[in-house]
C-alpha cells in the first residue's frame, strides 16, 4: 500500500502546529485533531464556505467531517450567519432569560414528541452530565450503565471504555477518573441481552440509568436493530430504572425527532449536541413534565451556566431548525446518501475489495472487513485502520477531508453538490484501489 500521489503541502500547516505545541497539551485543544492516527501533521483551517474548507496553506477540500457532525446545512450557510450577525449587534452574553430561548424551545417541543420540557447548556458533554445527575436524582441509586464503545463526553464517570479519541489512542479510560466514580459505572458489550438481564440481577435496585447513543457513531457506526432498543426499553421500564438516548450525533441529523423516532422508542431523557445551534457551542436535555420538574429552581437537581441558552447560539439555532423542519428536508439528505452510498457499495463489488460502508440517514462509515455487520466495539479489527490511514492520505491528496480517525463516521450536509459528490466518489474508487493494489 504504498502512496501514489504527491502529498499537499502542509507548511503553513506545519509550522502552525509546531507553534501550538508551545500552548497547548499535544498542540491542539481536542486529541482527536491532532491526526495521530493518520499520516501527517494536522491541518490548520482558515475558512469554510458550503461543503468546501480552506487550509492555511490555501488547499481546499470537499468536507465530511462537518465539524463532527453538526454542520448539516454546511459552512457558513446564509440564514445561520445573518442570525448571528443580527444578535452581535444586540450583544454577545447577558446572563440572563432572552426571547431567543423561547423561541428556539417552542420550535424544538412543537416539532418533537419524545420531550416536553427542555433545558439549554454549552456542549454535548455537559447536556449527558446533567442528563446522568437528575436519573439519580430522580431515582435515588447511583449506578449507571452504559457500552462498551459509546461516548457521551468526558465527565469522569463515563469515560469508561468509551469512544471516539480514546478509542483512537488505544486507551480504555481517562487518567485522573477516581475509582469511585468508575465503580458507580457498569460498562457491558452492545448488542448482548443476557449481559444487561445479568447486570439488572447483581445490581438490583441500584441502577440508575442506562445510557446510549442514539446509534453509537463514535466508534464507528454501530447500528442496533430495533429488537435490541426495544428490549432496553422493556428492562428498564420493568427495572424501575431510566433509558437515556444520547443524541449528541444522532438528534436533528437522522430526523428532527432523532433516533428515538427512528426506533419508535419513548426514552426517559434525551440529550442533544451543537446541531441545536447550528454548530455553535450549545447543548440540550429533554424529557417529560414530570422529570424536568425535578430540576432546580423547580427540583433538589442542581445544574446552572452562565453560558447556557446564549443568545448568539439562540440565533443560530432558530436559523438552523427552520430550515431542518422543512417538509422533505429529512427525506431528501437520506436519498443523497443513499446513492452515493450505492455506487461506491457497486465499485467495491465489482473489484472484490474488503471494505463495507455502513449507512443511516446521512452518516456513513468505512469499515475494512469481511463481515456484513458490526454491532459491538470489539467486533472492529484495530489492525484494519492501517488500511484507514493510506485511504484518508489519499483523500487529503485528492482534495476530500475525513475525519483523522477510522473509527469515526463520515456526514452529509445538504450543501454538497452533485458535482461534489461525483468528485468524492472518484477519490475514493481511487483511494480503495491504493488500499488493495
Amino acid at each position: 500500500m504504498t502512496e501514489q500521489y504527491q502529498d499537499i503541502s502542509r507548511i503553513k500547516s506545519a509550522e502552525l502546529f509546531e507553534k501550538a505545541k508551545q500552548f497547548f497539551p499535544g498542540g491542539v485543544n481536542s486529541p482527536v485533531r491532532a491526526f495521530k492516527s493518520v499520516y501527517g501533521t494536522p491541518l490548520f483551517i482558515e475558512r469554510g464556505d458550503k461543503a468546501h474548507l480552506w487550509d492555511a496553506d490555501g488547499n481546499e477540500f470537499i468536507d465530511y467531517c462537518c465539524s463532527w457532525g453538526p454542520l448539516i446545512l454546511g459552512h457558513n450557510n446564509a440564514d445561520i450567519r445573518n442570525a448571528v450577525a443580527g444578535q452581535l449587534d444586540k450583544g454577545l452574553s447577558f446572563g440572563a432569560p432572552t426571547q431567543l430561548e423561547n423561541e428556539l424551545a417552542e420550535l424544538i417541543l412543537s416539532n418533537n414528541t419524545y420531550i416536553e420540557k427542555i433545558r439549554f447548556v454549552s456542549s454535548g458533554t455537559e447536556a449527558v452530565m446533567s442528563a446522568i445527575r437528575l436519573a439519580r436524582g430522580y431515582t435515588k441509586r447511583d449506578k449507571i450503565v452504559k457500552f462498551e464503545g459509546c461516548y457521551h463526553g468526558h465527565s469522569d464517570s463515563l469515560l469508561v471504555k468509551a469512544g471516539s479519541g480514546l478509542v483512537t489512542f488505544g486507551e480504555t479510560s481517562s487518567a485522573g477518573v477516581p475509582k469511585a466514580f468508575a465503580d458507580e459505572t457498569i460498562v457491558i458489550a452492545l448488542n448482548d441481552t443476557q449481559a444487561l438481564e445479568e447486570v439488572f440481577a447483581t445490581f438490583k435496585d441500584q441502577i440508575a440509568a442506562v445510557i446510549i447513543e442514539g446509534v453509537p457513531a463514535n466508534n464507528g457506526l454501530l447500528i442496533q436493530d430495533h429488537d435490541y432498543i426495544n428490549f432496553l426499553r422493556r428492562i428498564t421500564q420493568e427495572q424501575g430504572t431510566l433509558l437515556i438516548f444520547d443524541e449528541v450525533i444522532t438528534g436533528f441529523r437522522l430526523g428532527f425527532q432523532g433516533a428515538a423516532h427512528y426506533y419508535g422508542v419513548q426514552p426517559d431523557i434525551i440529550t442533544y449536541g451543537k446541531i441545536i445551534g447550528g454548530g455553535m457551542p450549545v447543548g440540550a436535555y429533554g424529557a417529560s413534565h414530570e422529570l424536568m420538574g425535578y430540576i432546580s429552581p423547580d427540583g433538589g437537581v442542581y445544574q446552572a451556566g452562565t453560558l447556557s441558552g446564549n443568545p448568539v447560539a439562540m440565533a443560530a439555532g432558530i436559523a438552523t431548525l427552520r430550515q431542518l423542519a422543512a417538509p422533505g428536508f429529512y427525506e431528501k439528505q437520506e436519498k443523497t446518501t443513499a446513492a452515493f452510498v450505492d455506487t461506491l457499495r457497486s465499485y467495491i463489488a465489482e473489484k472484490e475489495y474488503e471494505v463495507k460502508i455502513f449507512t443511516i440517514g446521512s452518516i456513513f462509515w468505512f469499515a475494512f472487513t469481511a463481515q456484513e455487520s458490526i454491532k459491538r466495539a470489539d467486533e472492529i479489527d484495530p489492525q484494519s485502520m492501517e488500511k484507514y490511514k493510506v485511504m484518508h492520505r489519499s483523500l487529503l491528496n485528492q482534495g476530500i477531508y475525513f475525519g483523522p480517525s477510522g473509527y469515526e463516521v463520515g456526514f452529509i450536509s445538504s450543501a454538497h453538490t452533485e458535482t461534489d459528490l461525483e468528485q468524492t466518489i472518484i477519490a475514493i474508487k481511487a483511494a480503495l484501489d491504493i488500499v488493495f493494489q
